[in-house]
């Protein structure tokens, strides 16, 4: 279907009808050519048709608000005060309505600003791609990709819009995300027949595919919501899967579902077989049923996630999504690339030998010539990086080296003819290139081993060199030629024959600060392993060096020799894995997660891309593939080790800190509520009115706001932690009680000493709950000492404190009497003095006996095999 332009617009194809015309027929219609749009043209479309992105990371206040609503145990209570404003008790309607919108108001104002955070992490996550503007290529992020634009598509790219293409060279898509299609592509630019499906479009590259081998260019003919990957996204809408986080939180609250539901059922019965008005006790049994719900659980979660990702981000550590920085805390195991990472990531060139070992500019020629670096023709003559718009990293180096530029005179002498693009089954890259004589000859450089098995001899001084550079930890690369009389092609088969013109030495030093970033991962109870594609000599030497054992080195051969069950063996007792392909790092990673433990995988090349969805945590950088970015779960601004041990700590601390809530709330509003049942019971009226619990409930939780502030013990943060709903149900099982006794000696001393009536009474209870429960976090917060071996944050003890002292004055403040209470006697101060005293020392003791057995940080346990069943849905998505 063709759509009309409308004026300032240009005509939009579907990418359908776009396969069955002729190219040329298709740039003239998208008013674009093979040079691609001008910079105003682009600036002009971009406003008319919108941002190439399938979705936007916005938060949006509705959907936060509609969170905060959604809780069946607040709408309940809501319905159930709207009846009471119905049948007569006005007061207690609108006091519980208006604590009910300051407890909704709290939270939203929390995930909101969780939200925002999110959203200013997504705004720094960029995909660029090579386009030419103005008849010159160069790097647009591609968000703003237009209808018209001329792209370059290279190994390893996701496709960023659909794409009618123009020019191949043995280029092929993986287009499972979208087809279903289980193998690669192959493309080819010549167009297919009216109503060809989908999964046919052979001479078109679509959004979200990946490009598995070769290159091409193309014309963009749809672009975000227009393109089929976003109509598809856009119709299933965007869910992601739970992570172990969610999953523990969510156990936790069926955990007090359970407990409110029979706790609110038995105390609603209770209260009507005495004859109390049905509305009373429904609204109290409602009002204890929300009271033992820590409600403010996902703003102290959201707000936890939020200032972490902001302490991350400080640190150049970007999280796709906030609850995957919990994720980073549980990794016990490290698996990483060793360029950039191990290394300064900045290879250089450092010299060329030629066939008989010494110096020489013949193989930087051969090197030169047979490369897939993009070059900007309208920079001018000479070489460099000024030259180069886009390339890897070691074509980048040569074009930098200081002799490029008078070796790169002499390219213009040859001509090429086809060029056989890199795959890492092959590990080489060739050329058919004719020199203005007409001698024709195929150019193969790469990975030593490859491009000398495919030589008819290798001179000794060659094969004495190569060793003593990799002996030295040097990088190599290897450069072979044959003359190719009157071919035309290239193929995979013409690979054959070569005659050794030489090696390419480059250097990538070790970082200065990766062996102490090592121990700092070390010290925190994670094991590094080494996974390289390169020679396991350079390898072991830069392991070595760093520090890093490597008493065996594990290479392709040895991963494919043996069984899941011997591999598992292998990999427990080896650091450094050499010459690997990309399902040998899948398979490992794999295997090592069977074992039951948490693995990251930290990789930035298309050939990362499987291991970085096999692991728990993915982890990439910046400057990497799109593949490997969109795989990846934390992006690093830069490819530094000690930036990733940042985002350890700060997922343990997160951690550490929820679980602080969790256990105190639990066992604190269990306590209270039970001594509420018991109260229900004992006294001819309810121990505290439903807007009294609900207001102490808002108050304490109010003060635990400021738990993501607290600070965290060094054995919080010395090994990962995950939730054991087991123990936080013995948690609360054990302590509430503890609580529920200090309540029954209040009743005791307010019936007994002060022989209190009802508004009394519930006073003296308010003032006493709110008080024992908000200041039990400085003794639930740590095993340690509180105060002397381990200090709270100031935010948290001012919030505690001033909570503490609110519930104190409240009661002596005009509003008191709209409350239902009245000023409480002197001596009722000091003996709550002595209880929270009494209360606070008998939970240390208690402390100290429960986790007698208990070695590691509360929630820590060992996990069986196959622990974790989810991983992100999908393959592959449009970046925002």
């Amino acid at each position: 279907m063709v759509v009309t332009a409308r004026p300032g617009d240009v005509a939009r194809l579907d990418v359908a009808d776009a396969a069955a015309l002729p190219a040329e027929e298709v740039l003239a219609r998208l008013d674009s050519g093979r040079a691609g749009l001008t910079t105003a043209q682009a600036r002009d479309r971009l406003a008319a048709v919108g941002a190439n992105a399938v979705r936007s990371h916005r938060a949006r206040w509705p959907v936060v608000l509609a969170r905060q609503l959604r809780s069946p145990l607040l709408i309940l209570l809501a319905v159930t005060a709207l009846a009471a404003f119905f049948l007569g008790e006005p007061n207690d309607a609108l006091i519980i309505g208006a604590i009910l919108m300051a407890s909704v108001g709290l939270g939203f104002v929390n995930e909101y600003r969780a939200e925002k955070a999110a959203e200013a992490l997504h705004s720094r996550i960029e995909h660029r791609c090579v386009v030419r503007r103005d008849g010159r290529p160069g790097p647009v992020e591609v968000t703003g990709l237009v209808p018209g634009d001329v792209v370059e598509l290279r190994l390893g790219e996701i496709v960023p819009a659909d794409v009618r293409l123009l020019s191949v060279t043995g280029l092929e898509c993986e287009e499972s995300a979208l087809t279903g299609e289980p193998l690669p592509v192959a493309k080819a630019t010549e167009p297919v027949g009216a109503g060809t499906a989908l999964a046919e479009l052979t001479c078109c590259a679509l959004m979200g595919t990946v490009v598995h081998a070769g290159s091409g260019s193309g014309v963009v003919v749809a672009t975000g919501g227009r393109a089929e990957f976003g109509r598809i996204a856009l119709a299933l809408g965007e869910r992601h899967p739970e992570t172990e986080f969610q999953t523990g939180l969510r156990r936790f609250s069926l955990l007090l579902v359970r407990v409110a539901a029979a706790l609110t059922t038995v105390i609603f019965i209770v209260n009507v077989v005495l004859r109390r008005p049905v509305i009373d006790a429904l609204l109290f049994s409602l009002a204890i049923a929300v009271g033992i719900s820590p409600q403010l659980l996902p703003a102290v979660v959201s707000t936890s996630l939020a200032a972490g990702s902001r302490r991350l981000a400080r640190h150049k550590v970007l999280v796709k999504r906030l609850v995957c920085i919990e994720d980073l805390g549980d990794v016990e195991v490290l698996f990483t690339d060793k360029t950039g990472t191990l290394t300064e990531g900045r290879v250089s060139f450092v010299r060329a030998l030629d066939a008989t070992g010494q110096a020489g500019e013949e193989p930087l020629e051969y090197g030169l010539l047979c490369d897939e670096a993009t070059l900007d023709p309208g920079a001018g003559p000479g070489a460099g990086r000024e030259r180069v718009v886009g390339g890897n990293a070691l074509d980048l180096a040569l074009w930098s080296a200081p002799a490029a530029g008078a070796v790169g005179e002499r390219l213009g002498r040859y001509r090429r003819l086809a060029l056989l693009p890199f795959d890492h089954d092959r590990r080489a890259v060739s050329v058919l290139v004719e020199r203005d004589d007409g001698c024709r000859m195929v150019v193969t450089k790469g990975a030593p081993e490859a491009v000398l098995a495919r030589c008819a001899d290798v001179p000794a001084q060659v094969a004495a060199a190569l060793e003593a550079e990799f002996a030295a930890g040097n990088r190599v690369i290897a450069v072979a030629a044959r003359d190719a009389p009157g071919q035309d092609t290239l193929t995979a088969a013409d690979e054959r024959d070569l005659t050794c013109r030489g090696l390419l030495v480059f250097l990538d030093p070790p970082k200065a600060d990766a062996r102490d970033a090592l121990r700092r991962l070390t010290d925190l109870g994670i094991t590094v392993k080494v996974l390289t594609g390169d020679n396991p000599v350079v390898a072991a030497r830069l392991c070595a060096d760093l520090g890093l054992p490597a008493a065996r080195v594990l290479t392709g051969a040895d991963v494919d020799a043996a069984d899941d069950a011997r591999l598992a063996e292998l990999i427990d007792r080896t650091t450094v894995f050499a010459r690997i392909s990309p399902e040998h790092k899948a398979r490992i990673v794999r295997l090592q997660r069977r074992g039951g433990l948490d693995v990251a995988f930290l990789g930035d090349g298309v050939n990362d891309a499987i291991a970085l969805h096999a692991a728990d945590v993915g982890i990439s950088v910046d400057s990497a593939t799109d593949v490997a970015k969109d795989a990846a779960d934390v992006l690093l601004l830069e490819k530094d080790l000690a930036i990733l041990a940042d985002g350890v700590v700060q997922g343990r601390r997160i951690f550490a800190n929820t679980l602080k809530y969790v256990l105190m709330g639990t066992s604190s509003n269990f306590g209270n509520m039970f001594s509420a049942a018991g109260a229900s019971l004992l006294l001819g009226f309810l121990p505290m009115l439903p807007s009294q619990i609900l207001l102490n409930n808002l108050l304490y939780d109010t003060s635990q706001l400021a738990i993501p502030t607290d600070n965290a013990d060094p054995e919080q943060l010395a090994r990962p932690s995950r939730w054991d709903v087991r123990l936080i149900r013995r948690f609360m099982l054990f302590f509430g009680p503890i609580s529920s006794v200090f309540d029954f000696v209040t009743f005791a001393v307010m019936l007994k000493v002060f022989h209190a009536g009802p508004p009394l009474f519930r006073t003296g209870w308010f003032v006493e709950s709110l008080a024992t429960q908000t200041l039990v976090i400085f003794a639930i917060r740590t095993r340690r000492v509180p105060f002397f071996r381990s200090r709270p944050s100031l935010p948290l003890l001012l919030a505690a404190l001033g909570v503490v002292g609110l519930g104190a004055v409240l009661p002596a403040t005009p509003v008191a009497a709209a409350l239902g209470f009245q000023p409480l006697p002197g001596p009722f101060f000091w003996a709550l003095a002595l209880m929270v005293v009494l209360y606070l020392g008998l939970i240390e003791i208690g402390k100290r006996w429960f986790f007698r057995a208990e070695p590691g940080a509360p929630a820590t346990r060992a996990r069986t095999p196959g622990h974790r069943t989810h991983r992100r849905a999908g393959r592959f998505s449009i970046p925002r």
